[in-house]
């Protein structure tokens, strides 16, 4: 396994192409160090400055008289194999090359440079032609798009891994909008060196790491990636989104990052083999990492609490529809609810605890449910049009949530204030949804996940 800890966890890092100039990728990435707060020693590299936003600049890596652990590259492509020599002779192990220019518009000859230099000096190399690395725990953040045009997501153990660097941003960024924490996250471009199967085989050996989700356009060596990733998700769900699944599309994408995206028929064939979870669109990366998060496993018998019938009747047909039970409460559960519900509501799943529904209903109700040992799973719809509903709601389910009892998924449809809710909820760690189609396939793969690490009972 490469050690790929320079890269993520660096004490001292050089960005070699730093630029006073704000609309370089040098000065952005020099600046999300100082703005991040991270911890290390950060050394500009530059010829031409003395100074660069308040660091003292250096010509070449071996100008700095320290050790430095990683480096950033963002010069011309042309210029990359000499820096990385400079790198290799200064003792540095891990490398991003943001650089582009290389195998993704046919300038293999440069890259196998690269790759000869990387070998020479056995240094780890991310990319080139890629966004970057960020490690929110250890504020590192190579990523060259600026803070106030894409946000950064909190700590968590959520880890993403992102052939583009495009959809590796946009990751990031609804990642950050939604509450989502973060563990690692690599855009690692064309894998001249460090591919995805080197990424799979460091993450699941990372305690930081409890879930992988990857973007992929093609997989460089085959029986490497289906090895580690056999090994991974025997105890940490991977979820992957394969691009490139159509003609023109496997064209795009070798022009894209150089990969040879191949037969879609071969890669999920391959992927459920190996028990990873295929994703169909970057909706999917996200509500799957979500609710995968969950550090309990459980049976696909499904219990539903909603202050909205028809709602209700569409989450019931997602059950059915996703292969999962719809769960029978025992009597006892019955005769609780009977005694906390209007006389015109049905003790029955899917519970309509009904339209006037406020947060301690929902709390009776929830307490109730998640005792009935014939319920694995509880599914909360919260309409938060209706009168009786307020930000209160929040904090039932949340409390719900820590105690653990059983895993929890929340349905909730509309707008801003709908949304501002939702996203509280995500931040603590409430899997939340907008539609019953969404949540109920979520909970699906879930419990198939489940069901391949330990059959559900």
């Amino acid at each position: 396994m490469r050690n790929l800890d320079p890269i993520f966890e660096p004490k001292s890092i050089a960005v070699i192409g730093a630029s006073h100039e704000p609309g370089k990728i040098g000065h952005v990435i020099t600046k999300n160090f100082i703005d991040g707060g991270f911890m290390g020693r950060v050394y500009p590299i530059n010829p031409n400055a003395s100074e660069i936003l308040g660091l003292k600049a250096y010509p070449t890596v071996g100008d700095v008289p320290d050790k430095i652990d990683s480096a950033v590259v963002a010069v011309h492509a042309e210029l990359v194999p000499s820096v990385l020599q400079q790198c290799g002779e200064k003792g540095i192990s891990g490398v991003v090359v943001i650089s582009g220019g290389f195998s993704e518009v046919g300038n293999y000859k440069l890259e196998q440079q690269l790759v000869d230099v990387a070998k020479k000096y056995n240094i780890n190399v991310i990319g080139p032609n890629c966004l970057g690395v960020l490690n929110p725990a250890a504020r590192n953040d190579s990523i060259f798009l600026p803070m106030y045009k894409m946000g950064r997501p909190k700590v968590g153990d959520i880890s993403f891994i992102s052939q583009s660097g495009a959809v590796g941003g946009c990751i990031i960024d609804l990642a950050a909008r939604a509450g989502i924490g973060m563990g690692k996250f690599v855009s690692y471009g064309n894998a001249s060196v460090v591919d995805e199967a080197d990424l799979l085989d460091y993450l699941a050996n990372d305690d930081k790491t409890r879930v992988i989700v990857a973007y992929i356009e093609g997989v460089k060596r085959g029986r490497a990636f289906m090895d580690a990733a056999k090994k991974v998700t025997a105890e940490k769900p991977v979820i992957v989104l394969k691009a490139g699944r159509g003609k023109a599309a496997q064209e795009a994408a070798k022009s894209h990052t150089g990969a040879l995206a191949g037969s879609h028929e071969v890669y999920s064939a391959a992927f459920k083999q190996c028990h990873i979870i295929e994703a169909d669109g970057l909706e999917d990366l996200f509500n799957f990492s979500k609710i995968l998060d969950y550090p309990i496993c459980s049976g696909d018998r499904i219990g539903i609490i909603t202050n909205g019938g028809g709602t209700g009747v569409l989450a019931v047909d997602e059950v059915e529809k996703n292969g999962l039970q719809l769960a029978k409460f025992s009597e006892s559960t019955r005769e609780q609810l009977r005694k906390l519900l209007p006389n015109y509501a049905n003790a029955t799943n899917p519970l309509d605890i009904v339209g006037d529904a406020d947060s301690n209903r929902y709390e009776q109700a929830i307490d109730i449910v998640t005792k009935d040992p014939n319920v694995d799973f509880l599914v909360i719809i919260v309409l938060f049009q209706t009168v009786g509903i307020d930000s209160r709601v929040v904090n039932v389910i949340v409390k719900a949530r820590e105690k653990g009892q059983k895993p929890i998924a929340v349905i909730s449809t509309g707008g801003e204030y709908t949304e501002f809710h939702r996203r509280i909820m995500d931040s603590y760690g409430v899997p939340t949804y907008g539609s019953p189609e969404d949540a109920l396939r979520s909970v699906a793969k879930f419990v198939g996940y489940c069901k391949a690490k330990k059959p559900v009972k």
